[in-house]
């Protein structure tokens, strides 16, 4: 299983207006759709479809057809038009399909009783499971506050493996502290759970002796469980009281992580002292499985691992990378070995010996459902983050309304087939990620490439990888995860601009394994190959399509009012959707100035995808900023909202005096939602600051070391063994 960090640390700023105030999350169970809401979402489909058919009748028969005066610059025009029409209403159409898919779920999802847990995994169960947190220069109480929520996962063989990607030998004094920190981290939790550990594991072996052969518990042992019971509650609400709260994913940990295990074992102590009252017989067998579930509570395994600790490991400094250098050791026995270069890990011979949050039954549920008859070829199983509530910022909240919308598309996805990987957390069966394997060199090493890091959202390739071994992917219909948004427009951007990048890759392997998988025999359905290929291309589409509609002077002829009715169903549906996870109808409106101020992150991303694919090469990974304080934006990215407003208000006088009354409503339109949400989300006063700072740095340029003095410094006796006189490459000597 892998879990990750909560993506950004606590901030000390204060709420902004029009932040959210409660922190209180959403249901885990979403509510059952009703038979109305079932039917609206087909007509909803019905209206898209429909009217996009009868306006792209209608333009090619008025406008191609019967037009006696039509010149090639019109078809053009008219050609570009419709086909951005057309690819922007299928995406909403893909989103009121998925949609559709995810209430069908919805319907049919019922909730595993407890008791089916506890027996299901009793002690003859044998297996394990190893939970990966991966770190790059975290906050110390940040990935604390991931490994509490693994920690406590109630699993029969749990191991908390922490990888920390740090530079092993820091330079600087902060850095050197967070590496002692992180380094701390594992043991300190382990210490504290090891005296509840050791009393819940004493009392279940006391009882196991005292209930042998016997079909009901005697009183005395049913109030000795609710004891224990009530002391496991009482040391979870000590942990949640003296937690220093300093955000609202501190409240969230507290309140959700260890008071809602708490009060969960309180419930079971009131039934456990109701039965004594009632003086009712609790069943012997039942009683033993509570004192397993108290042990699988307290009871974790846990070490750290730092993979640029040996010279045997991958180098590439991706989280990708930091995943697979430990998944390709899992099942080894290992040793250290010193050698000339460095320490590395080697198989030991025969006669050695050697930014998200968990809810409390997370591995548990989702282990289960992977384990019932039909699932055996699942390899994937997770619930799609939700977000934390009570966002201090404007641009969190937004970014979190996104990421709860997303939230139910993913488990609509499920329905066709055409689950993703999502990344923040999943359960993953080990056998799956063998079959996807690549093993490759990385100068003297063998690298074991699990998860493929040719791009920079790799969950999504590895998602494709396994379709194409006839895996699946599974959305568990549950809010069991959280994660953190970006608090500022500076750390979204480089957020989103990594999600933005490495679609289009991925989508040319996607139609390779379609091809593939037809020749197998197992073709791919046709809603799989639509969501998938929405999934990876919309980012790009939509953003060229938004660019040529806010840059261009369309002719109005082109306007038509079916294409307002055709995008009607998904605004209208995606109004009701953000009411239905706690936000405003109205914050439609804010979701589209967020993602205007959003439209050059994404071009970029999408532009880096296309350098990528025509140069072969990996791009650096870039770790979304964790501070306290504002993160800075790149120039342009705080320029082009400025371009936008003042272009769009150009535009909007031209259109009025030239009575293009379409194209005037547009731009004004465009130009005032966008100057709301350069004000709300990023701020005039930022703006300028990073417009000014991005115009000095231009005027510097940092000094690079030569290249042929940086091949002299790695010169080594390997380098000459292998690869030759390096120096001869960089330089010409005289003959």
């Amino acid at each position: 299983m892998v879990a990750k960090i909560g993506d950004f640390d606590g901030d000390d700023r204060r709420h902004q207006w029009g932040a959210e105030t409660s922190t209180q999350p959403l249901a885990i169970m979403h509510a059952k759709p009703s038979p109305t809401r079932v039917v609206l979402g087909y007509v909803a489909i019905i209206c898209t479809v429909v009217s996009w058919l009868i306006y792209m009748i209608t333009m090619i028969l008025s406008l191609f057809v019967n037009n006696p005066s039509l010149t090639l610059r019109f078809v053009v025009e008219g050609v570009l038009y419709m086909t951005i029409v057309t690819t922007l209403i299928f995406s909403a159409l893909v989103y009121l399909t998925t949609r559709q898919g995810a209430l069908y779920r919805f319907i049919r999802h019922e909730r595993v009783p407890r008791a089916m847990l506890d027996d299901h995994f009793a002690h003859n169960y044998d297996k394990g499971i190893t939970v990966l947190i991966p770190s790059y220069v975290e906050q110390p109480k940040v990935v604390e506050k991931t490994i509490w929520s693994a920690a406590l996962q109630e699993f029969p063989d749990l191991a908390v493996v922490l990888l920390i990607d740090d530079p092993p030998h820091p330079n600087n004094d902060e850095a050197r502290a967070i590496l002692k920190a992180s380094r701390e981290l594992m043991p300190k939790v382990l210490a504290e759970l090891a005296a509840p550990a050791e009393r819940f594991t004493k009392a279940r072996d006391e009882t196991v002796a005292a209930l042998a052969d016997q079909m009901d518990a005697r009183r005395s042992v049913v109030a000795r469980c609710a004891e224990d019971y009530r002391a496991a509650a009482q040391w979870l609400e000590h942990k949640a009281d003296t937690w220093l709260v300093e955000d609202h994913t501190d409240d969230f940990f507290c309140d959700q992580v260890l008071r809602g295990l708490a009060r969960d074992l309180r419930l079971t102590e009131q039934a456990l002292n109701e039965s004594i009252t009632l003086q009712q017989h609790v069943d012997a067998n039942r009683i033993l499985q509570l004192y397993e579930r108290l042990v699988r509570i307290f009871t974790a395994k846990g070490w750290s691992f730092e993979r640029k600790l040996y010279a045997s490991t991958s180098r590439e400094g991706n989280k990708a990378m930091n995943l697979n250098s430990f998944i390709g050791l899992m099942g080894h026995s290992l040793k250290r070995v010193e050698t000339s270069d460095g320490v590395i890990l080697r198989d030991v011979r025969e006669g050695e010996s050697p930014d998200s949050m968990l809810l409390r039954d997370y591995c548990l549920r989702l282990v289960y459902q992977m384990e019932q008859p039909g699932n055996e070829r699942v390899a994937v199983i997770q619930t799609p983050y939700s977000s934390y509530r009570g966002a201090p910022t404007r641009i969190e909240r937004i970014a979190a309304a996104t990421t709860d919308i997303q939230h139910m598309l993913h488990q609509g996805m499920t329905y066709y087939d055409a689950t993703f990987w999502v990344g923040a957390n999943a359960v993953i069966r080990k056998a799956a990620l063998d079959d996807i394997c690549v093993v490759s060199t990385e100068g003297t090493r063998t690298v074991k490439t699990y998860i493929q890091d040719r791009t920079v959202i790799e969950d999504t390739e590895s998602s494709i990888d396994l379709g194409y071994f006839g895996w699946h992917l599974v959305n568990y219909p549950e809010r069991l995860s959280y994660s953190a948004t970006p608090p500022d427009f500076g750390s979204l951007v480089v957020q989103r601009r990594r999600w933005a990048n490495g679609g289009l890759l991925i989508i040319g392997k996607f139609f390779r394994i379609v091809h593939a998988r037809h020749q197998q025999g197992n073709d791919v359905k046709l809603g799989e190959w639509a969501l998938r290929v929405n999934y990876m291309a919309s980012i790009a589409w939509s953003s060229f399509g938004l660019m040529f509609l806010l840059a261009y002077p369309f002719d109005q002829r082109l306007l038509s009012p079916w294409v307002v009715l055709a995008s009607l169903p998904y605004f209208a549906t995606m109004s009701s959707d953000l009411k239905r996870n706690g936000y405003k109808r109205s914050d439609i409106f804010r979701i589209y100035g967020f993602n205007i101020v959003l439209l050059t992150v994404n071009l970029s991303g999408t532009l880096k995808s296309i350098q990528q694919g025509m140069t072969n090469t990996k791009i650096p990974f870039a770790r979304t900023p964790k501070v306290n304080n504002r993160t800075a934006s790149p120039a342009l990215y705080v320029t082009m909202p400025w371009v936008i407003i003042i272009y769009s208000c150009m535009v909007f006088y031209a259109d009025t005096l030239s009575h293009n009354w379409g194209n005037a409503v547009f731009a004004g339109f465009n130009a005032i939602v966008t100057f709301w949400a350069l004000t709300a989300y990023i701020g005039i006063w930022h703006s300028v600051q990073d417009m000014v700072v991005g115009l000095v740095r231009w005027f510097f340029v940092p000094i690079k070391e030569p290249q042929q003095e940086a091949a002299r410094k790695k010169a080594s006796w390997r380098d000459a063994l292998y690869f030759g006189d390096r120096q001869m490459i960089y330089e010409s000597r005289p003959l």
